[in-house]
């Protein structure tokens, strides 16, 4: 009896990030990047340059996300099945944003304060060879986005035709998409370096250099503050867009006497949502009645719902 209970209405709490393919990728571009980030990094500080540090740092917020990436493969696939976590482990990844976003914009307040003191006490730097490692850095940013673009923009797939904008995109890896976007911004604050690098060399700017600074650590704050904020809200169990929970309630109120009485939707991951419904009804309609009308319209991997008589 058991058994042929939890085959019909058993289902797996597994909501984790789930991008095997995406994996070795990741890798790859986790090991150049990092590589490049430590050369940017002794280069810029060894040559006196702010904007070749700045590009260094700036590598490290995304080579920061790649290690979080490859920790959430690894920690997803081993607590799959592990019913300690009741809503599985897609939190992790989360977690692991938010650590990210609080370091990036402490490097962010660093760099700003010792670029600041640079534009006001300008200091000699060594244009050839800071020059010469900012391209490089360029290069590694152009040939990572290039190895991300295809998964980026094909790994997933809708599955609701009448999913709105708000949660349609729970169906992509957001951890990958957020990489990918951040490799385009690295690849920015590089070409900033070299415009600084390039204008102290002919025009002896050296003040571009460390303006060139705080504008690659103004794109780090701003990246870490968007991150903050997108992972926080999904650790604090924030609901989830207004349009989906308008969604649920029209749906479950379609046969014009049922009431919502009571709604909760919220992110168990960034690709995955969970509802709670409790429904006031005079009609003989049972839970899964209820579920089988909202999941035709509204994709969430966990629902549950409490129907009352009235």
């Amino acid at each position: 009896m058991r058994k042929q209970a939890l085959e019909k209405w058993g289902h797996s709490h597994h909501f984790a990030i789930d991008t095997a393919q995406s994996e070795k990728k990741v890798t790859i571009v986790f090991a150049i990047t990092t590589l490049t980030m430590v050369l940017e990094i002794v280069a810029g500080t060894w040559f006196g340059s702010m904007a070749l540090l700045a590009d260094g740092w700036h590598m490290f917020t995304h080579s920061a996300a790649f290690a979080v990436s490859i920790f959430v493969y690894w920690y997803s696939r081993k607590h799959r099945s592990n019913r300690q976590y009741s809503f599985g482990v897609g939190k992790v990844n989360t977690l692991g944003a938010f650590a990210s976003a609080v370091a990036l914009g402490t490097v962010a307040l660093m760099m700003i304060i010792e670029s600041t003191g640079r534009l006001f006490s300008p200091q000699s730097i060594r244009f050839d060879e800071a020059i010469g490692v900012a391209i490089i850095g360029l290069i590694v940013n152009v040939v990572s986005a290039f190895l991300l673009h295809d998964n980026h923009h094909h790994h997933g797939h809708a599955h609701h035709d009448h999913d709105d904008e708000d949660h349609s995109h729970h169906h992509h890896d957001h951890n990958l998409k957020a990489a990918y976007f951040h490799v385009l911004a690295d690849t920015l604050t590089s070409f900033f370096a070299i415009i600084a690098l390039v204008s102290g060399t002919y025009f002896n700017w050296l003040w571009a250099d460390a303006l060139m600074g705080i504008v690659g650590a103004i794109i780090i704050a701003k990246w870490a503050y968007n991150l903050l904020t997108d992972s926080s809200e999904i650790l604090l169990d924030k609901a989830a867009g207004e349009s989906t929970g308008n969604k649920i309630v029209s749906y479950a109120e379609e046969d014009g006497v049922s009431v919502v009485t009571d709604l909760h939707v919220w992110k168990l991951s960034s690709k995955h949502l969970s509802a709670i419904v409790s429904v006031a009804t005079p009609l003989e309609k049972t839970p899964d009645d209820f579920k089988d009308i909202i999941r035709r319209h509204v994709a969430l991997s966990h629902l549950t719902i409490e129907v009352n008589k009235i």
